[in-house]
């Protein structure tokens, strides 16, 4: 400040250069955010391309002429492929996939709806401790649990039966199922329900003839992604199966004794089964409570 009172007024050179300091400031900064945003793409990319490598691999050589694994292909054929369907030790296998797949979603949704309508709407002591038991199979490893099934169902007779793999399968959905409907469930307007009970419905008629006809597009969805959990476990079907065989261990089985290019042409078929399936539960989750509504 002055002797009048004022502040010096900055000089015709200072005001160019702290204009200057900001400009190179704001582009730095658009520079390193530019930077980033170019990582971060190619990082997703990478791993896009991570994910999808054995696919690119897997799929041309199930259609090889070659005798053994060989990438690339030689040659276009379909022999494996028709390998698979005239062996039927590969289409018993696939029809016990498809059986124990079935029977085990089945329970593990009836099971899993229920025990997550009872966690979501019950008020009841101990109800931390029901959640953490049906989370449990979750945090342990499937051959912990094979371990533990093998034992019991050897001392009851059962091991090497269909029954023994069901129910495993079923242990191992069910934690699935409790998860993702009791998203369901929890989006629900619980007035409906309440609403049903002051004209008189039971709390039976209210989870039959209420809820779940309106989360009938979640179970359906749920039910398509434990089915897929089932049909692609290999440890439980090695420990519990006995001589008996499902795909991925009749695929874990012939690539160990020696290499099979029939695996690949069922791997893509596999593939195939899959990507349809998560299609049909995108298009049921596009209207049900799985996803958060905008």
């Amino acid at each position: 400040m002055n002797s009048n009172g004022r502040y010096p007024a900055a000089s015709v050179e200072e005001v160019p250069r702290r204009g200057e300091g900001h400009r190179s400031e704001g582009r730095a900064e658009r520079i390193i955010s530019m930077v980033e945003r170019t990582l971060v793409v190619l990082l997703a990319v990478a791993a896009i391309l991570f994910l999808f490598l054995p696919i690119l691999i897997v799929v041309p050589m199930s259609f090889s002429s070659a005798q053994s694994l060989t990438f690339p292909p030689p040659g276009f054929s379909l022999r494996w492929y028709a390998a698979f369907f005239n062996d039927p030790a590969w289409l018993n296998a696939l029809w016990n996939s498809f059986l124990i797949a079935s029977i085990s979603s089945a329970l593990a949704l009836a099971m899993g709806t229920a025990a997550a309508y009872a966690l979501v709407r019950g008020r009841f002591a101990g109800r931390w401790a029901m959640e953490a038991n049906f989370m449990a199979p979750l945090v342990l490893p499937s051959i912990i649990l094979a371990i533990a099934l093998y034992i019991t169902f050897a001392r009851t007779g059962l091991l090497g039966s269909h029954t023994a793999v069901i129910i495993a399968h079923t242990l191992q959905s069910v934690p699935y199922v409790v998860i993702m409907m009791s998203v369901a469930i929890s989006s629900f307007d619980r007035r409906i329900e309440e609403a049903a009970r002051t004209l008189g419905a039971s709390d039976r008629v209210v989870f039959l003839r209420v809820l779940l006809p309106n989360v009938m597009p979640s179970i359906a969805a749920v039910g398509i992604l434990v089915f897929i959990v089932s049909f692609d476990e290999v440890v439980l079907a090695i420990f519990l199966f006995g001589t008996n065989f499902t795909i991925p261990k009749l695929m874990f089985n012939r690539l160990e004794l020696q290499v099979d290019p029939t695996v690949t042409a069922i791997a893509t078929l596999l593939i195939l089964f899959t990507v349809v399936l998560l299609g049909c539960v995108a298009l049921l989750t596009r209207h049900s409570g799985l996803l958060l509504r905008r």
